[in-house]
């Protein structure tokens, strides 16, 4: 699993200047700073001169009520709560509403080397799209060995050793209408804490390596309709060598699952060997989830029906 541990200013500018409607008016050597929270600040009590349990390691917003008490206060006290505020080491202050930073904000700025931006977006909506932004960028993510698919609107992971015939379950998938979203390497991206999103590098999109065929592109091939660029994983499914002697699950009144980045997903085990159509089991299998998502539990159902029959002789 990695974390970011900081985002330079300089790539926050660069991946959302168009986006923010972002224009540098001071600070330009303080490009390099890093941000290290997802969170925002509106240094509204800090303009007060309260600099206690200050979040110093957020942007700091100003909008239209900062800038408006601002404006009450002397050029010399302005002065100086700036110059507390850059005391702070910031990373970079943000003006919303294409307002005019004060020319105390810029000179402090300039000299503490905190870079400031202007946006014509309002305050709120500057800061929801924001921090979006950075609860991506600073999201737990990871890369697996597999396969991702969308079947019949369910997110499928493929894992399984070298060999196992992931890719080939794939195609089978993709041949039947199914949609490819990553191939061999799949990134993974926690988001909210509730959902797993995946992904692959813009390198490889839409290719996928074959054994006997090689690098394939799957959206010449196929077409458009065949591939999408993320899906939230729904399910896992595990190929492996059917090994001779093991106990597989027959009944499945038990879910296995598979913990990714702190979140347990449901975990189904398909033993590989010839003459099983592992994409029909495949599709069973995603079919069989959403009805458990829908609260229908066929194997406990079955079950449950077993039982009352035996109680009722």
């Amino acid at each position: 699993m990695s974390v970011v541990k900081g985002i330079p200013v300089q790539t926050f500018y660069d991946e959302m200047k168009e986006k923010l409607r972002l224009d540098l008016v001071a600070g330009q050597k303080g490009l390099v700073n890093q941000i290290r929270v997802a969170e925002l600040n509106r240094p509204g009590l800090s303009m007060a001169g309260y600099f206690d349990y200050f979040a110093r390691k957020r942007i700091q917003v100003f909008g239209k009520v900062e800038l408006k008490y601002i404006s009450t206060l002397s050029a010399e006290d302005r002065r100086l709560r700036f110059r507390q505020l850059m005391q702070q080491k910031i990373p970079t202050c943000i003006v919303a509403r294409k307002l005019v930073p004060p020319k105390e904000l810029l000179e402090e700025a300039e000299r503490a080397k905190v870079p400031v931006f202007r946006s014509n977006k309002i305050t709120m909506h500057l800061v929801n799209l924001i921090t979006l932004y950075l609860e991506d960028k600073f999201a737990p993510a990871t890369t697996m060995s597999g396969n991702l698919v969308e079947v019949f609107g369910m997110g499928m992971l493929i894992l399984g050793q070298s060999g196992a015939g992931k890719s080939e379950c794939a195609l089978s998938l993709i041949k039947r209408g199914h949609r490819l979203v990553a191939d061999d390497a799949v990134q993974l991206k926690l988001e909210d804490d509730r959902q797993i999103v995946g992904t692959s590098n813009s390198v490889t999109r839409y290719h996928m390596e074959i054994r006997g065929l090689g690098i394939i592109n799957i959206q010449k091939i196929f077409g458009a309709g065949c591939v999408r660029h993320y899906k939230q994983v729904d399910c896992v499914v595990t190929l492996e060598d059917w090994k001779q002697g093991k106990e597989y699950e027959r009944v499945g009144l038990e879910d296995a699952t598979l913990d990714i980045l702190g979140l347990k997903l449901p975990n189904i085990t398909i033993p590989v060997r010839p003459g099983r159509d592992i994409a029909l089991l495949v599709e069973t299998a995603s079919l069989n989830q959403r009805l458990k998502y829908m609260g229908i539990h066929s194997a406990q159902e079955f079950n449950r029906s077993l039982i009352e029959r035996l109680e009722g002789k």
